[in-house]
């Protein structure tokens, strides 16, 4: 418990230190990795659409 605790904690020391000494360089990685996770989201949601789809005209 102690572990997850310390792990959060430099974590967000880490965060913090990034956002005061490169605030743009963060605003970046934040933007590009929201805009990754909303592709993959999107990709797993039309891979998911697609395999119903053939397993319904399969069974029908």
């Amino acid at each position: 418990m102690n572990a997850k605790k310390l792990v959060l904690l430099v974590l967000v020391v880490f965060i913090g230190f990034w956002l005061y000494q490169d605030p743009q360089g963060l605003a970046d990685v934040a933007a590009d990795g929201g805009g990754k996770l909303w592709s993959l989201t999107t990709d797993l949601f039309d891979s998911v659409i697609s395999f119903v789809s053939s397993f319904l005209d399969q069974t029908a």
